[in-house]
């Protein structure tokens, strides 16, 4: 085959278990064989080209699996979208990737987005009006596959570029740590918007052969259900989603033997979180990364999920990390140091943000994180501060300028600083400090209703209190340290 890039792994995997499931979603099964037919029938019907980029919006569903690799058939570049971003967030991206096509799933009419649409009534049609006639475009593995968005520092999401080789050596980097079988059953909840249950569920399970479940969303009791009826093997989430399954009723005498491997990303799991499931006798699979590393930097493996509670982990097979000061030198064990990244598996860059790029990317491919990490002895690496404020709530990022920028815009605001705060149930949430203007007044309910619509929801804080002034060093510039001590309870 000319094409080396991941569009070609339908056709790869059919040739091999064309009979064997792909996908299933909502009680619908999907062969390799449909699979690479269906890909076909999708890349010949879309009009688009090398190049081009192609967006899709919806929960989980075999059209959002075929989306993305109809466009890596072409040469294409897919650009999955959050679904719980707000219509301006969402008009910003697809105006910035200036996107060909926005494919829409269901329930969606995209009203209020830009460009050509295409309606999940409208999907099945467009595909049977395709060629089933295998198509092999000369795709390289240095070619873009991908453009995820992340939300910037500076209030405007910025698209990480992600080669078809980063995402290729980020699944030889997950199977070098997790022996995952032919006979997978994965069930993916958590949404493929993001890149780890893209990279780290579906992209594995396809070039392995396996079966991968598709829901739209997570459910406890759906989850619960499946598991048993399924016999699911790998399960991937957030510590959000697994701390709320062991809250559950059903926790104590669920039927959950067919499991092998839980994933575990998107924050540290809690060590009492690791007990309990210990208990059960499943382990977690735990690591760091971010979608600019497409995502794997650092793995704990299960053997050391209890003395290195708390870390997470080495290292990756192909990846390396370095830990520097502020001096520039490599930190010694016990001595904080931002994380940087180098390996096959970092994004080429940021979407048309060469300066961006830049700042984060060195000449000889090394990625800043903005992360703070320490290292022991060993060399097992605990993420202890980020460096760009960042909150992580559930899974998701909340870059504090993005909702500061909005919260500005309300006419009584003067100052404004958005914090982490703990939360029993999301790990994390978002607190706004506000200073109103003189003479002017405001209720916080007024204020966090002027975010919606404005913001996701995940990102409008679920705190809000009014203070006096906020703190600032003698060049006026925002001290958030103090502000975290202060209020961050």
């Amino acid at each position: 085959m000319r094409n080396q890039g991941l569009g070609s792994w339908p056709a790869r995997r059919a040739r091999m278990t064309p009979g064997r499931v792909a996908l299933t979603c909502r009680g619908h099964d999907f062969t390799y064989g449909d699979l690479r037919e269906r890909t076909y029938r999708l890349a010949s019907a879309l009009g688009v080209g090398r190049g081009d980029r192609v967006a899709y919006l919806g929960p989980n569903h075999p059209a959002l699996v075929e989306t993305f690799f109809a466009a890596g058939l072409l040469g294409a570049v897919f650009v999955p979208l959050n679904t719980r971003l707000a219509t301006p967030e969402l008009r910003f991206i697809l105006e910035d990737a200036d996107a060909s096509v926005l494919l829409l799933g269901e329930g969606l009419d995209g009203q209020g987005l830009p460009g050509r649409h295409i309606l999940a009534a409208e999907y099945e049609d467009l595909l049977a009006s395709g060629a089933p006639e295998p198509i092999d475009e000369p795709v390289a593995q240095d070619d873009v596959c991908l453009i995820m968005y992340t939300s910037g520092t500076t209030g405007r999401p910025k698209g990480a570029m992600l080669t078809h080789a980063n995402l290729i050596w980020n699944t030889v980097n997950l199977l070098v740590d997790v022996p995952l079988a032919h006979d997978e059953v994965m069930l993916i909840s958590a949404p493929m918007f993001h890149i780890a249950a893209l990279a780290q569920t579906l992209i594995p399970a396809v070039l392995k052969g396996g079966r991968a479940i598709l829901e739209p969303s997570f459910d406890v009791e759906r989850t619960f259900d499946l598991i048993e009826a399924e016999r699911v093997t790998v399960m991937f989430g957030v510590p959000s989603m697994f701390n709320v399954l062991a809250q559950s009723p059903r926790w104590a005498k669920a039927d959950l033997s067919s499991l092998r491997h839980l994933l575990c990303g998107g924050a540290p799991v809690p060590l009492p979180l690791i007990s309990t499931y210990q208990e059960r006798g499943l382990t977690f699979l735990q690591g760091y990364g971010m979608t600019e590393t497409a995502p794997g930097a650092l793995f704990l493996g299960a053997e050391h999920s209890v003395d290195k509670a708390g870390t997470a982990g080495v290292p990756c097979f192909f990846s390396d990390v370095r830990l520097v000061t502020a001096g520039g030198v490599d930190a010694a064990p016990g001595e904080p140091g931002e994380v940087h990244v180098q390996g096959p598996n970092v994004m080429s860059g940021y979407w048309r943000r060469p300066e961006e790029s830049a700042k984060v990317l060195s000449p000889d491919g090394w990625f800043r994180s903005g992360d703070v990490g320490v290292a022991d002895e060993d060399g097992y690496v605990r993420i202890t501060d980020r460096l760009n404020d960042v909150i992580i709530s559930g899974g998701e990022n909340i870059y504090p300028a993005e909702v500061e920028s909005v919260l500005y815009s309300h006419p009584a605001v003067a100052e404004c600083a958005v914090i982490g705060v703990s939360d029993d149930q999301w790990g994390e949430v978002g607190k706004a400090l506000v200073v109103l203007r003189p003479g002017a007044t405001a209720e916080a309910e007024e204020l966090l209703k002027h975010l919606d619509g404005r913001l996701a929801r995940f990102k409008i804080p679920k705190h809000l209190e009014f203070v006096p002034e906020l703190p600032k060093n003698a060049a006026g510039k925002l001290l958030k340290a103090p502000l975290r001590k202060l209020y961050g309870s």
